[in-house]
């Protein structure tokens, strides 16, 4: 039976747990997907690309897009606005694609509410409080203080692992790895409301 639309994949835990090095390791390995960008208000920083890291938008227009209902999700961080666009994650959909989105715990509660009967969800974690501060510090991009900060979010986001469908421990990298594929291919073949309601009627061919 072939799949009538896409599934989605949701990659959520503290800053330090390595998602980006998981989603990079993995991502060639996984077929056709389709990386969700966020888009941003906040100024382009150095080394960033439009349509690579981010959307760089106007505060207006980003106004203007939540209005027309636009958005997946958004939230506002620092005094600066970030959202999912709704249109390229349809357009992935209809195209049979797995949609990859990193995102925090607030914004998996919203996909989850738009799009849950097609969407895996994940937590990615280090094994310890302190493992996940080492390698904050050991990253050396933030000041102290930001370093405190995202502990302390760490500790509101852990309470919250149980609305999700896995937890990864990313403790090894590789082993990691792996099993974040196996989710994925699991994924794909997660079945809609729809397809399940359109397979039923085509079984019942009496």
């Amino acid at each position: 039976m072939e799949r009538a639309s896409g599934a989605v994949l949701v990659l959520s835990g503290p800053s330090g747990a390595g998602k980006s090095s998981l989603i990079n390791k993995i991502f060639n390995d996984l077929g056709d997907c389709y990386f969700s960008i966020s888009t941003t208000t906040r100024p382009m920083r150095v080394g960033e690309e439009e349509g690579v890291h981010y959307h760089f938008v106007s505060e207006e227009e980003f106004k203007k897009d939540i209005e027309n209902d636009f958005f997946l999700e958004y939230a506002v961080v620092h005094g600066n606005y970030y959202g999912t666009s709704i249109k390229p994650v349809k357009e992935a959909l209809s195209r049979g694609k797995l949609v990859l989105f990193d995102i925090d715990v607030q914004g998996n509660t919203a996909v989850n509410n738009r799009l849950g009967d097609i969407t895996t969800s994940v937590f990615i974690t280090p094994p310890t409080l302190s493992e996940l501060k080492k390698r904050l510090q050991n990253r050396s991009t933030d000041s102290e203080e930001v370093v405190e900060r995202r502990v302390k979010m760490a500790k509101r986001e852990i309470q919250r692992i149980s609305e999700y469908d896995y937890l990864i421990v990313n403790d090894v990298l590789d082993d990691a790895a792996e099993l974040l594929k196996l989710i994925a291919v699991t994924a794909r073949v997660k079945m809609s409301n729809d397809e399940i309601n359109n397979f039923v009627q085509e079984w019942e061919d009496i």
